[in-house]
């Protein structure tokens, strides 16, 4: 039997082989490589329960301890306890059988038996991961939400890891362009970490997902994380990687990326940033190098099976001429003060965080909207001008 043949739960329709699922994850020493492969052989984790112990044993990674693990399981009262809190939540339980499964996971040797849900998983999301550095310059942040913004207004999902910096500007790049992100947490569905994203979390799962493979009331620990990479990249069709230190996470993410078959790229920035060092490594060992969205758009389109889901993007590179400056009066009053403080003369962009005394994240969302609304437009070095 094959992954295809496996039935369908939803925590929702609270069926009774669920608890199977999850009871058969809480065993020791059932990795999801072993779980696999039990359900390869037996069709489904209720006939693992009821298998000889032998025919246990004969299971790739299953040794006599485990078998003997599964065969005397008997903790059914917190199995009931997660499917409750699942409920209780509006949490959904999506198996690897799941057509709302990310199907490019199920291409990973050791993919989650099951995701914890908040929110939505959609059969034709294209999925592209952008993650970087917790200790984020303002430049990094801007060209993260820029970035993202424009991939997200192509249809493309932004995949991250809800961490501090690139991550959290990845998300909210994605929102900011009316399109849907999906966060994976280092922790069990229900804690927020770090705290400061509370409401960002919620923005995402209204329009998105949060997702887990980590049961409910899991600490964000050390080890989770790098798990947490292995889905990040797993469930995408590329890597994005933006400002990332010599010894960062997310180059253990474009790491993980590459032996997945996952495209890498690399945002490059200031020789002189040590969070630069990272991106600017990778960008010499092969990654390719990101000037535009069109630079991604043009390694991920070929891999998107169906006339329908390539017709969500479009590949044609348009030129800034081409985008024409949006009536002036539809401006705030923020806006306008920004707009102000530019020039065509290029001005450095904290020269216009100084200049207006208005917070670097309300800037970059500002600088972000004026720019696809062809105000102004983005120069090399941090740098903007007036359009025309």
């Amino acid at each position: 039997m094959t992954l295809a043949d496996y039935p369908i739960y939803l925590p929702c329709e609270m069926e009774s082989d669920i608890k199977y699922w999850i009871a058969l994850k809480f065993i020791d020493g059932v990795g999801n490589v072993g779980f696999k492969n039990l359900i390869e052989v037996f069709g489904s984790p209720e006939n693992a329960f009821n298998a000889p112990t032998d025919a246990l044993r004969a299971i790739p990674g299953i040794t006599r301890k485990i078998a003997l693990n599964i065969k005397g399981f008997n903790d059914w009262q917190k199995v009931d306890k997660e499917l409750e809190l699942a409920d209780k939540a509006k949490i959904s339980i999506i198996t690897a059988s799941n057509s709302l499964y990310p199907k490019s996971l199920l291409n990973i040797y050791d993919f989650p038996p099951f995701l914890y849900v908040k929110g939505t998983l959609r059969e034709d999301d294209i999925n592209v991961a952008v993650v970087g550095s917790r200790i984020a310059t303002t430049y990094g942040k801007f060209s993260t939400q820029r970035l993202c913004q424009k991939l997200a207004l192509r249809g493309i999902t932004i995949v991250s890891g809800m961490a501090r910096g690139i991550d959290s500007a990845a998300h909210t790049g994605a929102l900011t362009g009316k399109g849907r992100t999906i966060a994976v947490l280092g922790c069990g569905i229900d804690i927020v970490y770090p705290l400061e994203n509370k409401k960002l979390l919620e923005k995402i799962s209204e329009n998105g997902a949060v997702i887990t493979e980590f049961p409910f009331s899991t600490p964000p620990s050390g080890p989770n994380f790098p798990a947490r990479n292995r889905i990040i990249s797993g469930m995408s069709l590329g890597v994005v990687v933006v400002e990332a230190g010599d010894k960062s996470g997310s180059l253990i993410t474009a790491r993980l990326a590459l032996e997945q078959g996952r495209e890498v790229f690399a945002v490059p920035g200031s020789i002189d940033s040590p969070g630069s060092r990272g991106t600017h490594k990778l960008i010499r060992e092969g990654a390719k190098l990101i000037e535009s969205v069109h630079d991604i758009l043009e390694e991920i389109t070929p891999q998107i099976e169906g006339s329908r889901l390539k017709a969500k993007i479009k590949v044609t590179r348009e030129r800034p001429d081409s985008i024409k400056p949006q009536n002036m009066k539809n401006l705030d009053d923020t806006q306008h003060t920004v707009l102000k403080s530019i020039s065509e003369k290029p001005t450095n962009v904290d020269t216009i965080i100084t200049g207006t005394g208005f917070k670097a994240g309300d800037i970059l969302n500002v600088l972000l909207t004026l720019e696809l609304e062809g105000h102004i437009e983005q120069m090399p070095g941090k740098m903007f001008k007036l359009k025309g």
